[in-house]
């Protein structure tokens, strides 16, 4: 629970820290983080991080939560008219610290919900005095309310959460959901990257690629074997470190949406998708009996 006496500094009712952290007003920031502290030996260890972490963020000035008209204002933020890159699902970052480095002529974007994780990209950007970086803390379905239409030219999506039950398929960043909302905002000729060490999400992109008739740009089932020497590639996050999949294998994907999406279609995806995985699924349990045996 929050304490009694953040009434006064939050300019919202009280409730939930992260959310109060969302209202907090730039003139009562260094009395809120007063306060946190103060009351930080109340909460757990964990909160304690965190609740710096969310009050921290909300002073820098490159970090955005739930934004609200920006969209079609973002050549004026970074003060040029340099392309505008997306990482989906940054976590810490480590694509947009990464790009930004090798294209300081490129402005690049982190996206991610959790507060936590984006508050190490930015505090290594801002540590780093970057000046061509910047966060959104949101959801990525709400992306298209943020950039006006053509404003993006580059979308990266670095080891997102393949969402691997079949009935979450339709929350994969790659489902045509997410690709209709991408389209509103990438320029004529702007493509989207998927790196993944996920088997099962690398095909399902291949999947709805071939069904929507979209561009294949680029392709490769093992980048360290075929494109080593791309210095994008080489770029790692968090969860590539960890090989969450165990496939000793990355996968790459760039491609682009020539057109719309067609909605009939997307009852017959979620068909395939049950069919194919359905499929893998129980093959990799007969492998599995079959080493046992």
């Amino acid at each position: 629970m929050a304490p009694k006496s953040c009434k006064g500094i939050i300019t919202s009712k009280c409730g939930d820290y992260s959310q109060q952290i969302l209202v907090i007003s730039p003139i009562v920031r260094k009395k809120y983080m007063r306060l946190i502290k103060a009351v930080l030996p109340l909460q757990p260890v964990m909160g304690q991080k965190k609740l710096i972490r969310f009050a921290e963020i909300a002073t820098f000035d490159h970090v955005l939560q739930y934004p609200e008209n920006t969209a079609g204002k973002w050549q004026e933020r970074f003060n040029n008219t340099n392309p505008i890159v997306l990482e989906l699902a940054c976590g810490k970052g480590e694509y947009s610290i990464g790009l930004a480095t090798l294209y300081p002529n490129k402005n690049l974007i982190g996206v991610d919900v959790k507060g936590n994780r984006i508050w190490v990209g930015a505090k290594k950007s801002l540590q780093a005095g970057m000046n061509n970086v910047a966060f959104i803390r949101s959801q990525i379905g709400m992306i298209n309310n943020y950039f006006a239409a053509g404003e993006v030219d580059e979308i990266w999506l670095p080891f997102p959460d393949p969402q691997l039950r079949i009935s979450k398929s339709n929350r994969r960043l790659t489902h045509p959901e997410f690709l209709r909302k991408y389209q509103q905002i990438l320029k004529p000729g702007g493509y989207i990257n998927l790196k993944t060490d996920s088997p099962v999400l690398f095909q399902f992109t291949k999947l709805v690629i071939e069904l929507y008739g979209l561009t294949l740009l680029e392709e490769s089932d093992d980048i360290s074997r075929d494109l080593k020497q791309n210095q994008e590639l080489l770029i790692k996050t968090h969860y590539e470190g960890l090989d969450i999949a165990n496939s000793k294998r990355i996968h790459y994907l760039k491609f682009a949406i020539p057109g719309q999406l067609d909605p009939t279609k997307d009852d017959r995806l979620s068909t395939m998708v049950r069919e194919i995985e359905t499929a893998l699924i129980e093959g990799l349990k007969d492998e599995k009996e079959t080493d046992r045996g």
